[in-house]
């Protein structure tokens, strides 16, 4: 068994890891060896938790046994361009974590304090972790199901998507009616149909094939005050441990509905939001178990979301609350796509375009979504490679929200081996575009779209796009002329300077590259 003293210098060392582990993350040649680092202060800190002799190993084991399986498993299996969700998931792990800690924290205590009452930092700290915790939770999984395409939609689902969808659901559902049912004599009916309600209206969201009702922003408020006006009535009362988890189901009504009306195009600023959220679960709940390095951890994790969600917010010109109260999509002012493209796109093939590189000096390559549902990523690094073997300098245009979540594009590429150094960051690249001689968009959209400079009235306008319009030619590889996430028709398609390729992402490069290789 450890003393205090030397826990918390442990602490304090793993928390100097973790803040230069975090620095380390801001530039992708230091990205590495910061990962490691910020691990390592993990780990630090799990040891000597573990050693000093709060808690029962055998149970800790079982837990670390269990964990260890399932992320060796799903690291190994996920596929790059299922990054995205991937991520969302462990986010939302971690808010249930949070949950799970302090709801038993509050219980154990309930049930230990013979006199006097909990200490005001432990209760408010609760119903924080509690609240934060519950919606990042359910928040996660909405957008782990909407990443994944199973959720909200319309259309015939897989076999694992429907056993994922309709099993979590059922299991809230049933979780809660039995939970509320055992809990009636000691709680109250009042209680446990509130605990009923609020699993019966998650799993009802959760199956539901649309993502935005009549009233919606007015439930969404709703929940949120009912959830807050609950977390008072624990901190009054916290002795009556079923108040928490009647208010862990109302925050998970919050953080269902108000993930779920949030559309593709605003998915980065989503996960961003949703970490930062399990950042600020965790440090609640460092509070409430008092544990110095949860709170040093889950503060650096809240604040390092916040700042990338005003980034992405930034990037997209758009407010926190229009992302998640607002909507995308086109309006009465919207140009209809007959008017846009009729007669005015042309269409190209892979030798035309293989022609189109003889004496070019710069090419830009633009990738979007469409490159990651391709798995496109080793194909382009293979053309990029061809045509500087022909003395043709390519350099790679990353926007901040192209993909699902931050820096998609950047792992993406970085799975193929590209060079950091090649990928330039929309500012960088903007004022040089005039002099890129071929610009390859490979499945962006919005990100390129240029009425977000041109038309005021446009759901995008004003959000910074990269200006491949201004490249001598524009080649657009995409399977059709439909619009991105934001509905709108996009007048690059249609420009006098720009080629469609109409082919899926991959097969559409590697049809370059062998046009190229027998001209």
């Amino acid at each position: 068994m450890l003393s205090p003293n030397i826990v918390n210098i442990s602490y304090l060392f793993a928390a100097v890891l973790f803040i230069i582990g975090l620095k380390g993350l801001a530039h992708p040649r230091t990205a590495v060896n910061g990962n490691r680092l910020a691990a390592l202060g993990m780990i630090v800190a799990i040891v000597v938790t573990l050693l000093s002799g709060k808690f029962e190993w055998q149970y800790i084991i079982i837990g670390v046994v269990i964990g260890t399986v399932i992320g060796t498993i799903t690291a190994l299996k996920v596929k790059m361009t299922a990054m995205p969700e991937m991520v969302g998931l462990f986010n939302g792990f971690g808010g249930a974590a949070s949950v799970l800690v302090a709801g038993s924290a509050l219980v154990a205590a309930m049930q230990h304090i013979a006199t006097g009452e909990a200490s005001s930092q432990m209760k408010i700290a609760t119903v924080a972790s509690g609240i934060i915790g519950s919606v990042t939770f359910f928040g996660s999984y909405v957008a782990f199901g909407k990443l994944a395409e199973f959720l909200a939609v319309r259309w015939k689902l897989y076999t694992w998507q429907k056993i994922i969808k309709y099993g979590f659901s059922l299991l809230v559902i049933a979780g809660a009616a039995w939970f509320g049912v055992a809990s009636i004599e000691t709680s109250g009916l009042p209680l446990s149909i509130g605990l009923i309600a609020s699993g019966l209206l998650i799993g009802l969201l959760l199956m539901s094939r649309k993502d935005r009702f009549p009233g919606m922003d007015i439930v969404k408020v709703l929940s949120g005050l009912v959830a807050v006006a609950l977390g008072v009535l624990v901190v009054m009362n916290p002795e009556n441990t079923m108040l928490f988890w009647v208010m862990v189901g109302a925050a998970g009504v919050l953080g269902v509905i108000l993930t779920l009306s949030i559309g593709g195009a605003d998915m980065p600023v989503v996960i961003a939001l949703l970490n930062s959220y399990s950042g600020l679960a965790a440090a609640a709940t460092g509070f409430v178990i008092n544990n110095n390095v949860l709170i040093i951890a889950g503060s650096l994790v809240g604040a390092s979301g916040v700042i990338l969600t005003k980034i992405m917010c930034k990037a997209m010109n758009r407010s926190l609350t229009n992302v998640l109260f607002g909507t995308m999509g086109p309006t009465s002012d919207t140009p209809d796509a007959d008017d846009v493209y009729a007669g005015k796109v042309k269409a190209t093939s892979a030798e035309e375009i293989a022609m189109l590189f003889d004496g070019v000096r710069r090419v830009a390559i633009v990738p979007g979504y469409g490159m990651a549902v391709a798995q496109a990523q080793h194909a382009v690094r293979d053309l990029a490679t061809q045509l500087e073997q022909r003395g043709i300098q390519v350099d790679y245009a990353i926007h901040p929200v192209a993909g699902r979540m931050p820096g998609h594009m950047n792992v993406l590429l970085a799975e193929a081996n590209v060079e950091y150094d090649k990928l330039k960051e929309m500012d960088e690249i903007n004022p040089t575009m005039e002099q890129v001689d071929i610009a390859i968009v490979i499945g962006a959209n919005d990100v390129v779209n240029p009425v977000a400079r041109t038309d005021p009235n446009s759901p995008i306008a004003g959000m910074p796009i990269i200006d491949v319009d201004k490249a001598r030619t524009v080649i657009v590889i995409k399977r059709s002329l439909s619009p991105g996430f934001a509905g709108i028709p996009n007048p690059l398609f249609a420009n006098d300077n720009t080629l469609m390729f109409f082919n899926d992402g991959k097969k559409a490069i590697l049809d370059i590259i062998s046009a190229i290789k027998e001209s």
